[in-house]
C-alpha cells in the first residue's frame, strides 16, 4: 500500500476543511479541559477520602471500644461512609496490599490509631479496587475496615450538558466558517458570471479587507481584459470592413474577363473571401448585439417561425418547443444563434432537429441535433474557438471559415447563456443553448 492510499481522506472544499479544523481544535480543547477537570476532581476526592479516614478511624475505633459488645452491631452501620465501612468480622483472604493507594491507606490508619493495634491488610480485588484492614479490639473482637476507593458520582445532567456544549461548539464553528466563507463564495459567484468582453457590473468591494482587495484587483483585471477584447474586435471589424471595398472592385474587374474556368475559380475565391470578411465583421459585432431590455417571448412561436423559414426554402428542418414556454431574452440575437447552429447542422449533416424545454432550476434550453459525422470528443471544446476548422480545406462547403460556432458562442454569452456541444448516441451532434432562468 503506497503513501497516497494510506493517506486519510481530506475534504475538497475550503469550507469543509475549515469546519473540520475548527471543530477538531475546539473538541480537543474541550476534551483537554474536561480531562484536567476530572483529574482535579479525582485528586480532590482522594485527598478528601484520606483526610476523612485519618480523622474518622480513631474516633470510630474508640467508640466501638467503649460500647458493649451487644450494641456494636447497631452502631456499625452509622459509622459507614461512601468509600469505607466497618465490619465486625476478620478480613477476607487475600494477598498483602498490591497498590500504592492500599499501602498508603493502611499507613494512614496505623498513624491515626497511634500504632496501638497490630494491623493486617489484604488486597481483595484490583478491578474494582477493594482492600481490607483488620485489627483486634481489646476484648478480642475482630474489626475490619473495608475500603472501596471511588470518585464522586457524576450528576445525571452532566452528560446532557456535555452534549449540549459539543453541539454549541459545532454550531459556533459552522457559523464562523460560514461568515468567513460567505464573502469568498460571493466573490466566486460574481467571477463565474463575469463577461470580460461586455460591460457588466463591477464586483462588490465591500466585506473583509482581504476580499475587498481581491475584488478591486479583479475589477481592474476585468477592465483591462475588456479593453484588450474591445480593441481586438475593433481591429478585426475595421480590417474586415476595409477589405470589402477592394474585394468588390476585384470582383467587378474579374467579371470583365473572358468567361472561362480561370474566371470562375477567381470568382469563387472572391466569394469565399467576401464570406470570410462578412463573418469576421459579424464575429466582431456579436458580443455587443444584446442591447436594451429583454422582452417576454413565446419560444414555441419563435421556433415555429424559424423552422417555417427553413422549410419554405426546402431545407429539412423540423421540431419546435412545447406551448406556453416563455423566455425573457433578445429575439434578434437568439434568432442568429439558432440560425448559425441550424446552418452548421445542414452543412455537415443535411438536416436538423430542434427541441426546447426548461430544466429543474428554471433555465430554458434549446437543442439543435443532427445525424452527421459528429466531432471527436477531444475537439468538442476547440471547435468553439474562432477560425478553428476540423478540415484543412478552406472550401466553404467543407471546412468553412471557422467562425460560425464562435459567433454562436459569443451571441449566447451576450444573451447571458452558454453553448455546449455533445455527440449523440448512434451518431451525430447536439448543440445545447442554455438561457438564464
Amino acid at each position: 500500500m503506497n503513501a497516497a492510499a494510506r493517506r486519510l481522506p481530506w475534504p475538497r472544499t475550503l469550507s469543509a476543511r475549515l469546519l473540520l479544523l475548527l471543530l477538531g481544535g475546539l473538541t480537543l480543547a474541550h476534551a483537554l479541559s474536561f480531562g484536567l477537570l476530572f483529574y482535579e476532581r479525582y485528586q480532590s476526592t482522594r485527598s478528601m477520602m484520606l483526610r476523612n479516614l485519618d480523622e474518622d478511624v480513631a474516633v470510630s475505633v474508640a467508640l466501638l471500644e467503649r460500647l458493649p459488645a451487644s450494641e456494636r452491631e447497631a452502631w456499625v452501620p452509622r459509622l459507614e461512609r461512601r468509600t469505607y465501612r466497618y465490619l465486625l468480622r476478620p478480613a477476607a483472604a487475600g494477598p498483602a496490599p498490591e497498590t500504592d493507594r492500599a499501602r498508603q491507606v493502611t499507613s494512614i490508619i496505623d498513624d491515626s490509631l497511634r500504632h496501638r493495634y497490630p494491623l493486617q491488610a489484604r488486597q481483595v480485588s484490583r478491578m474494582p479496587e477493594r482492600f481490607e484492614v483488620e485489627l483486634r479490639l481489646h476484648d478480642g473482637t475482630p474489626l475490619t475496615i473495608e475500603v472501596t476507593p471511588s470518585g464522586l458520582p457524576l450528576a445525571r445532567w452532566l452528560p446532557l450538558v456535555l452534549m449540549a456544549q459539543l453541539a454549541l461548539l459545532l454550531l459556533c464553528a459552522w457559523l464562523a466558517v460560514r461568515l468567513a466563507m460567505r464573502p469568498l463564495a460571493q466573490l466566486s459567484h460574481a467571477m463565474e458570471h463575469l463577461q470580460p468582453g461586455q460591460d457588466g457590473p463591477a464586483l462588490p468591494e465591500d466585506g473583509p479587507a482581504e476580499v475587498g482587495t481581491a475584488a478591486t484587483a479583479l475589477n481592474a483585471l476585468q477592465a483591462r481584459i475588456r479593453g484588450h477584447v474591445s480593441e481586438r474586435l475593433q481591429i478585426l471589424a475595421a480590417i474586415s470592413h476595409d477589405l470589402q471595398t477592394p474585394i468588390t472592385r476585384m470582383k467587378l474587374r474579374v467579371e470583365t474577363l473572358p468567361e472561362d474556368a480561370t474566371q470562375q475559380r477567381l470568382l469563387a475565391d472572391l466569394d469565399h473571401l467576401g464570406q470570410l470578411v462578412r463573418e469576421g465583421v459579424a464575429y466582431a459585432r456579436s458580443s455587443h448585439v444584446a442591447s436594451g431590455e429583454p422582452v417576454a417571448m413565446d419560444l414555441a412561436a419563435f421556433l415555429s417561425s424559424v423552422v417555417g423559414d427553413y422549410q419554405d426554402v426546402g431545407k429539412p428542418v423540423s421540431g419546435g418547443a412545447p406551448s406556453g414556454l416563455i423566455v425573457q431574452t433578445w429575439p434578434q440575437p437568439l434568432r442568429r444563434v439558432v440560425g448559425n447552429l441550424v446552418d452548421n447542422a445542414l452543412r455537415y449533416a443535411g438536416s436538423a432537429e430542434i427541441d426546447a424545454g426548461r430544466d429543474e432550476v428554471g433555465r430554458v434550453w434549446i437543442r439543435i441535433s443532427d445525424r452527421g459525422p459528429g466531432i471527436p470528443e477531444e475537439q468538442l471544446q476547440a471547435v468553439l474557438a474562432p477560425f478553428h476548422r476540423l478540415e484543412s480545406s478552406r472550401n466553404r462547403d467543407t471546412g468553412g471559415t471557422g467562425l460560425g460556432l464562435a459567433i454562436a458562442v459569443q451571441l449566447a454569452q451576450s444573451l447571458g447563456g452558454s453553448l455546449r456541444l455533445h455527440n449523440r448516441e448512434g451518431g451525430g451532434l447536439q448543440a445545447l443553448l442554455q438561457l438564464p432562468a
